[in-house]
């Protein structure tokens, strides 16, 4: 087995006396698409920030291939190639949708305006930004300022912003919450595209069991900051201990 491209061992967190995840170890690997599943309060969402940075863990690490994040800040993992879309979007909702995207480009590039600098001068910028406009099916609402999206619109810009920054490690907290029936296919062809990149390792937090069926290679379950199980969608589902979670017959506590 190759080595993993993310991996998080004994990873926990307390607050206070209350411990939230609890010693989780996993690893995941390029070309596979990990979705985390459980009650609320399970932890989900907890874990996803100890991966990510949002919090600190009190005990445990967080490796991205051989490189120790677990001390380093959102920005800097974002750096090294970990990319997280939230489950409330997070743009610059004055600037138009192309604009959006080009500051990913240009942050993925490395590349400030500079007082001397102008935007012709920053066409190739401008054409990638373009690509990734089309990837999401938003060419047409290029001019438009991002708060002026309807809300479906609104998560496949982000997913588009996160393709722009062209992570190895692509992150997502539910990332149809809040879509009508008819918006959520568009950002699931989104990330089925992410998926179909052997190079890339996809996370989703979700609990809508038709996106679990139709994105997961492996599913993982956490219960009480605990993992519960880790296998095939089909081995997991099946699980009686998973069902007794599901259907509420195991003992659950607030996490």
């Amino acid at each position: 087995m190759p080595q993993p491209s993310l991996s998080t061992t004994d990873l926990t967190i307390r607050f206070g006396g209350h411990v939230a995840v609890n010693r989780v170890s996993c690893d995941f690997h390029p070309g596979e698409t990990t979705v985390i599943v459980g009650p609320n309060g399970a932890g989900k969402t907890t874990y996803f920030n100890l991966i990510s940075g949002q919090l600190t863990a009190s005990e445990g690490t967080v490796h991205k291939g051989g490189l120790d994040i677990t001390r380093m800040s959102p920005s800097t993992r974002a750096k090294h190639g970990l990319g997280r879309a939230f489950q409330l979007t997070n743009l610059f909702p004055q600037l138009c949708v192309l604009e959006n995207i080009r500051l990913a480009v240009q942050a993925r590039a490395g590349a400030g305006w500079g007082l001397l600098r102008t935007a012709a001068s920053l066409t190739h910028l401008t054409d990638a930004a373009q690509g990734y406009l089309e990837a999401a099916h938003l060419t047409d609402k290029a001019d438009i300022p991002a708060a002026a999206l309807p809300h479906g619109d609104q998560r496949k810009l982000e997913v588009a912003l996160l393709m722009a920054m062209e992570p190895d490690i692509y992150m997502f907290d539910e990332p149809t919450a809040g879509m009508s029936l008819d918006q959520a296919p568009a950002v699931l062809d989104l990330i089925a595209t992410i998926k179909s990149d052997p190079t890339k390792t996809v996370l989703l937090v979700e609990h809508k069991m038709d996106v679990v069926r139709a994105l997961a290679d492996r599913i993982i379950v956490l219960h009480n900051g605990e993992l519960l199980a880790d296998g095939a969608p089909d081995e997991v589902m099946s699980s009686q201990i998973v069902r007794d979670v599901y259907l509420g017959t195991a003992t659950e506590e607030t996490a």
